[in-house]
């Protein structure tokens, strides 16, 4: 602990992330020694407050908990390696976006220097960073995770998912797939309309009342894709893929791109030809999933 009674953190990687991630420390009073590889981004918090480090080596030493939030995960290991040693005996931190590969291999080489390692994924955007609305996922080391529990908790609400370290990374990616999936059909729905001049912003709370009344589905078709059952209770999967050429028809007629809704009508017809015409769309799942090279990861 130090006088402020908050113990210390080094953030490395000041991007518009890490510089949201280190003020947030600042502001819950704790201690914090920030480095990047272009100094003056830590001018703004150097005034708050922080000690700037020269080498990501000094930055490390400078507390027992480091915060990781760069580019990717081949800017992590460049700037890591060379400060390797001092890592013996402390927790590092990952919050770079990755994959669950890649938070796997960093676990067991920071395990190699000595480190304990907890990998992170933000789900946030830099300025929810320590408000009411920031979550960040955590897996990996338990002990690690409870040690600094109270540190973290000043970036948002903390959620451990277990031990194996690759599953912040798999949430992190699939709540951001289910995202982009959002927006593309958002945006497809918008380019339709506005093709006969209607303002997007007319036409979104329509969209924005449509997609949350079906929303109340997931959870039939979550229940449905854990227990195997693809019994159609609507419209089966041979009805939407007939239907589903008008989304793409439609679209060419008003002048409308299709890249973003043709994968979904290779994948229904896919489906159908498969067999599973008389199934719900739960049935999709199934169809994507591929074997991948190490077997699914533990869920612990």
């Amino acid at each position: 602990m130090t006088d402020s009674g908050r113990p210390p953190v080094t953030v490395i990687g000041l991007g518009d992330m890490g510089r949201a991630l280190a003020g947030a420390f600042l502001d819950r009073g704790h201690p914090t020694a920030v480095w990047n590889r272009t100094a003056s981004r830590a001018d703004a918090l150097a005034a708050r407050g922080a000690t700037v480090a020269a080498t990501p080596a000094e930055a490390i030493a400078a507390s027992p908990l480091t915060v990781v939030c760069l580019l990717d995960d081949g800017a992590v290991r460049k700037v890591l390696e060379p400060a390797a040693a001092t890592l013996r005996g402390r927790t590092l931190v990952n919050l770079t976006n990755g994959t669950p590969g890649q938070a796997r291999e960093t676990a067991a080489w920071a395990a190699g220097q000595g480190a304990e390692y907890v990998d992170g994924g933000i789900m946030a955007v830099p300025p929810m960073i320590g408000g009411p609305g920031a979550l960040v996922l955590y897996s990996g080391s338990p002990a690690a995770f409870t040690g600094h529990e109270a540190t973290l908790g000043a970036l948002g609400a903390a959620r451990h998912l277990g031990t194996d370290p690759g599953l912040a990374a798999l949430y992190d990616v699939a709540l951001l797939s289910a995202m982009y999936g959002m927006f593309g059909g958002f945006f497809q729905a918008v380019a339709l309309t506005r093709s006969e001049k209607v303002p997007a912003a007319e036409f979104t709370p329509m969209v924005a009342a449509w997609l949350g009344a079906m929303m109340e589905s997931l959870p039939a078709l979550a229940e449905a894709v854990d227990s195997g059952d693809h019994s159609a209770t609507g419209s089966n999967l041979r009805m939407q893929a007939a239907a589903y050429v008008n989304l793409l028809d439609a679209a060419r007629e008003q002048g409308v791109g299709t890249e973003l809704m043709e994968p979904m009508r290779a994948l229904l017809d896919r489906a159908v030809a498969a067999g599973h015409g008389d199934g719900d769309l739960s049935s999709l799942v199934d169809l994507l999933r591929t074997a991948p090279a190490n077997g699914p990861a533990p869920r612990r």
